[in-house]
């Protein structure tokens, strides 16, 4: 009986330390999975898959430097040596949010934030707040232009008696389509009371909720969503990684980063070898761990090589690798210097980062010295695995690319302004919306969505997304639509002047 006893004990021990001991959960935690276990399962199954579940913070400090998913230097003592819980996201820090609320005998909040993050990974947290991601829902709801070309997209509208009337969106709408990704401003509106499993209780009523875009504004007064590519409730950082992710909002036709990224040869590459590569490692092994970049190789990444030589840091700042901004606005630009956009303001009093004629407002966007520590510091990772010289004429087709597409662009808005003069369509000088006829509507998709196609297609090789696939064709064929539009709006205008001379009679 000893002996087997003995065995037991050895067989316990061997296995404690080859397996290691089941990590602590907090009494706090361990009382929210008794109830959700039920009530929520996937979530809880999500948890346990998690690095959150199975890593104290104590342990993930124990790795050297280069290794760590963990960016603070000390924890809390308290948090130390348990794993990461429901409560560690849910109760820490719950005086700070307004969507606190009393639940099951603790200060519960709904809405993880940035801040919350931070207790581990405030490195992250701090780089974040910087990107103009962060500021996504600002910038956008805070710009008239940008608010009212929302509008003309999102607006119903009606047909009558030979009219079309339009009538703004619904925030429902807004935060089903352009604030899905932007993020939405997450308020408490009330309570309400409501039937459970365990008898009634109290929650808050949240307006802008569900939510989880990039610029998201928060309860506690933080901006930006950790969960937009950390999806919870296993925050994988396998995810993070994969194309997929970033498609959520990266797919066009505005911004066609991701069918770009899958027709050119890395995404080739990605489709072909990618389901062997290794995701989960810090650093990540450029020629080991993968053999082409995905985004978050290029944009955020920790990559280093197999003598762990750093190529290029972690950052959550996605543009201190980007020299220009080439989506989403009228011309491509330089990067504004701060991330948020709502402050800048043309020469013309715009709030536009350059002008109608395609000038660039200089005071609001970062210099040619800054682009190139920007640009010199994506080319390390180009370098990795391609020669000086193909970098090099990579960059300048790009550089090419950048030009032509903003020459294209003025254009078409020369075309626009033309029109505006000549009273065949009405602009910002007649105080009307730009985005509400025909011509403005086709001059939209011309930097909106061809131009952008166009520079994405050079700036990640993707071909025909340059060229017939939303490219240089649907460019020209753009302005050849929009001067005929012109050529039957100003024919159409002289011939009711004409009517109009002879007494209103044909």
């Amino acid at each position: 009986m000893r002996k087997i006893l003995f065995a037991i004990l050895i067989l316990f021990i061997f296995s404690s330390i080859s397996f290691g001991a089941k990590p602590k959960l907090s009494r706090e935690s361990e009382d929210c999975i008794s109830c959700h276990t039920s009530i929520h399962p996937g979530i809880v199954a999500d948890w346990q898959k998690s690095l959150h579940s199975k890593v104290t913070p104590a342990l993930a400090l124990k790795k050297d430097e280069l290794s760590r998913k963990i960016s603070v230097k000390k924890v809390p003592d308290e948090l130390a040596n348990i794993v990461v819980g429901c409560a560690e996201c849910h109760i820490i820090n719950s005086f700070k949010h307004k969507d606190s609320f009393e639940h099951a005998g603790y200060k519960v909040h709904t809405v993880i934030t940035p801040d919350d993050c931070a207790v581990c990974h405030q490195e992250e947290a701090d780089q974040y707040s910087k990107n103009m991601m962060s500021y996504a829902y600002m910038n956008l709801n805070n710009n008239l232009i940008y608010h009212n070309l929302i509008d003309s997209i999102n607006g119903v509208y009606s047909f009558e008696d030979m009219k079309i009337a339009h009538n703004p969106p619904d925030d429902n709408s807004n935060a089903d389509s352009c604030y899905f990704c932007h993020g939405t401003k997450v308020e408490v509106i009330g309570m309400e009371t409501r039937e459970t499993s365990e008898g009634e209780m109290e929650f808050p009523i949240l307006s802008g909720w569900p939510n989880q875009g990039v610029g998201r504004v928060n309860p506690d007064g933080t901006i930006g969503s950790c969960t937009s590519c950390h999806t919870r409730h296993q925050f994988s950082i396998e995810m993070a990684r994969k194309p997929y992710t970033c498609a959520e909002c990266h797919k066009g036709p505005d911004v066609p980063a991701y069918k770009v990224y899958m027709v050119s040869k890395h995404g080739n590459i990605y489709s072909s070898f990618g389901s062997k590569w290794n995701y989960k490692d810090v650093p990540w092994i450029v020629g080991k761990d993968f053999s082409a970049p995905t985004c978050a190789t290029c944009h955020i990444s920790l990559v280093a090589t197999e003598e762990r030589d750093i190529v290029i840091k972690r950052s959550h700042q996605m543009n201190d690798r980007i020299s220009w901004r080439i989506f989403g606005l009228i011309y491509a630009h330089p990067h504004p210097k701060s991330p948020n956009t709502t402050i800048i303001v043309n020469k013309n009093g715009l709030p536009l980062p350059t002008e109608l004629t395609g000038g660039f407002a200089k005071e609001y966007l970062i210099d040619e010295r800054e682009q190139e520590k920007r640009r010199n510091e994506m080319k390390k990772l180009c370098l990795s695995c391609h020669s000086y010289q193909w970098v090099e004429k990579h960059y300048e087709r790009f550089e090419n690319t950048i030009k032509t597409t903003n020459q294209m662009t003025l254009t078409a808005t020369k075309i626009l302004v033309d029109a505006w003069q000549k009273g065949a369509a009405k602009g910002l000088e007649q105080n009307d919306s730009i985005f509400n006829e025909a011509i403005e509507k086709k001059w939209v998709e011309q930097w909106l969505f061809y131009a952008n196609s166009t520079r994405f297609s050079s700036a990640m090789a993707g071909a025909d997304y340059g060229a017939f696939a939303f490219g240089r064709w649907y460019m020209s064929k753009g302005i050849q639509e929009m001067f005929e539009m012109l050529q039957l709006k100003l024919n159409e205008k002289k011939q009711n002047e004409i009517i109009m001379k002879r007494g209103g009679k044909r």
